[in-house]
């Protein structure tokens, strides 16, 4: 830690002008914030979680600290009473940025779930990542271990008290054994008032397969920096994904699929919206190492925008170091298509409800994709009540 610590006060704080920043403002000044020790009240659970019904163990981690840490289909251990916690080999440099310093310097806890080999769960595990304490800056951190031929089932959903500015910077290592699958699923409900900045990192086996999916709907600053390492030989990922920001939101998303092993797979398809003055970014990077020959892999992104002063960057890329793949990566900005409300009006639909219909049509494809079940109709009702209020306060075109 003091070490990090070292990187932490030698790095300068994200100013947009970095490569890996692009685009992005970082409004939340380190000097102003503080740690916690105790941890705040817990929020309530919350439309998502009540929607969901069962689950296989529950993790609540509350400015940080975890107060709650059960599973019966998992080994569930708090990081700080473990003699020797797995940190020390954490897949993300601590000089990556300034905030992955901090998260070495400053995460005092955390959870470690182990999946037993050849097990299956049966519903998802739970973890909850709240920030309630104003003005602070916590490191919540959490590593997930699926053994060999296991499958697992986990969702997180990060949350922050009304109104309260603070920082989240959670770090997620998840290692899918070899033959093991995985289904992972973020729900970022983040207060507008807060900053969540999330580093995640996924290390994939032998014939291992990852579904992981993301839902951005909160946070001032709502940044996810997501690694697929597709390590072990005939592995395979998949990332699924949708955003929709309003007033003057940033949902950032910085994407790295790694391919190393041969026979490997991958797709990313992430679809987003931005009103009022919210922007949003995608930087995706398809990495094909030399020995990774038959890979396949493919990323799109398609974005939405709905009002004049919205914006959304999107920028797919390609690596590609050994010459026998199939790849390639599609990308769209633009706001409704006018040919489609045309063609609803022509049917007798007035523009509002011709606008709805198409929203809703925009992202299904991509709820219907969401690894875990049971989240589905919350999270349509959010996005299109977004665009509702907005079409009623004209806000948006």
């Amino acid at each position: 830690m003091k070490a990090a610590y070292e990187v932490f006060e030698a790095l300068s704080e994200p100013t947009g002008v970095e490569e890996d920043w692009r685009y992005v403002e970082f409004s939340t000044p380190f000097s102003g914030l503080k740690p916690v020790s105790t941890p705040g009240n817990p929020l309530d659970s919350g439309p998502f979680l009540a929607a969901l019904g069962t689950n296989s163990g529950h993790v609540r981690i509350i400015d940080g600290l975890v107060i709650e840490a059960e599973s019966s289909e998992a080994s569930v251990s708090r990081l700080s009473s473990l003699p020797d916690p797995p940190t020390s080999d954490r897949p993300i440099p601590v000089d990556h940025n300034k905030l992955t310093a901090a998260h070495a310097a400053f995460s005092n806890d955390g959870v470690l779930i182990d999946v037993p080999p050849n097990s299956v769960m049966s519903s998802p595990l739970v973890i909850e990542v709240q920030g309630v304490t104003p003005d602070s800056a916590t490191f919540p951190h959490v590593i997930v271990r699926v053994g060999e031929n296991a499958e697992a089932l986990v969702l997180v959903v990060y949350r922050s008290a009304e109104g309260e500015r603070l920082l989240m910077v959670p770090e997620i290592d998840l290692r899918v054994g070899d033959g093991a699958r995985l289904r992972y699923l973020t729900v970022q409900g983040v207060d507008h008032a807060a900053t969540l900045v999330v580093h995640q990192r996924v290390t994939l086996g032998r014939d291992a397969t990852s579904r992981v999916g993301e839902v951005g709907l909160g946070a001032k600053l709502g940044r996810l920096d997501l690694r697929v390492d597709l390590v072990g030989d005939g592995s395979s990922s998949e990332v699924v994904g949708l955003y929709f920001g309003e007033g003057d939101q940033t949902l950032d998303y910085r994407i790295v699929i790694d391919h190393h092993g041969k026979s490997t797979s991958s797709d990313v398809f992430l679809k987003g919206a931005v009103e009022d003055d919210a922007q949003s970014v995608f930087t995706g990077l398809l990495r094909i190492e030399r020995d990774a020959q038959k890979t396949s892999t493919f990323e799109t992104n398609r974005n939405l925008v709905l009002s004049e002063n919205a914006k959304a960057h999107s920028v797919p890329n390609l690596e590609i170091l050994c010459d026998d793949v199939v790849c390639g990566h599609a990308s769209s900005v633009g706001p409704l298509e006018e040919d489609h409300l045309y063609y609803l009006q022509s049917r007798g639909l007035n523009k509002s409800r011709a606008g709805r219909l198409l929203i809703r049509g925009f992202f299904q494809e991509v709820i219907d994709r969401l690894p875990i079940e049971g989240l589905e109709g919350p999270v349509s009702e959010e996005i299109f009540s977004r665009f509702v209020s907005a079409q009623e306060e004209g806000r948006v075109a």
